[in-house]
């Protein structure tokens, strides 16, 4: 039996006096890896902060582990909920070990000074990253798909249940967006996590996620597996356009082809 630890229930969020999000309804568990899609502007980004407990919701609860989002503590949340952001922005010079081992802040004794632990499992999440011949690299001197590899690494070190990811493949060319799917499938089905993807890119989501929440205007259109969820008919009412769908013979799975393809 599947472990819901995160549930969304009536919430209703807006800016102004409109409403962006409206009494949206689903709960997610562990092993689980679920992508947000829709159209820009429709509050992927701005559902991600309300889980995180960075905005007021309007109505409705987020509840992590049947517990709402306002009585967590930040450093207690940390130890459930990691954030990978587009883009870390840093103030600092940080090399890429220092960088992953802030992911060890939770953990920080009252002397705020890292155990042998933390230095243990940083040390082993740069071997699995294909990380450590960078660990003492300025962070600013990597690739982009190696900088997303070091936040992918600081969220892991948290050793969270849930990892929220907001548009990580912005800059990355194809091959680094496949490295990045292919490293979140093997964190949901081997450590049991439960990964939000916030994405653009429909057919990486079709091919590599467990589950996809499709918005729009502010609702769930459609929730479920790719198979169920991407089709012409619900894609159409997304975007207001005919769109053709085709099953991808490789992973077996709905891909979009893109108007003027066949030009």
């Amino acid at each position: 039996m599947h472990e819901d630890i995160l549930k969304v229930n009536g919430l209703t969020y807006g800016y102004g006096e409109e409403a962006l999000l409206r009494n949206l309804d689903f709960c997610c568990h562990r092993g689980e890896f679920c992508a947000i899609f829709g159209p820009n502007g429709v509050g992927k980004t701005t559902l991600l902060k309300l889980i995180m407990g960075y905005l007021k919701l309007w109505q409705g609860e987020v509840l992590i582990r049947e517990k709402g989002i306002t009585a967590w503590d930040r450093r207690s949340l940390a130890r459930v909920l990691a954030i990978m952001p587009q883009e870390l922005d840093l103030h600092f010079d940080y090399n890429v070990t220092e960088l992953i081992m802030m992911g060890r802040y939770p953990y920080l004794s009252y002397l705020h000074f890292y155990s042998r632990e933390d230095r243990s499992i940083v040390n082993d999440m740069l071997k699995q990253l294909d990380l450590y011949h960078y660990r003492f690299t300025s962070y600013a001197k990597l690739s982009g798909g190696e900088k997303q590899r070091v936040s992918i690494a600081r969220a892991l070190v948290q050793e969270s249940d849930i990892i929220l990811v907001d548009e990580a493949f912005s800059g990355l060319d194809i091959n680094h967006q496949v490295e990045l799917m292919e490293i979140f499938r093997n964190i949901y089905r081997k450590r049991n996590k439960l990964i939000l993807l916030v994405s653009h890119n429909l057919n990486l989501v079709s091919d590599y996620c467990s589950r996809v929440l499709l918005l729009k205007n502010g609702n769930i259109l459609a929730d479920g597996p790719p198979e169920q969820v991407i089709n012409a008919r619900n894609l159409e009412i997304m975007y207001d356009k005919k769109l053709q769908v085709i099953t991808n013979p490789l992973s077996g799975k709905p891909n979009l082809i893109y108007p003027g393809y066949e030009n």
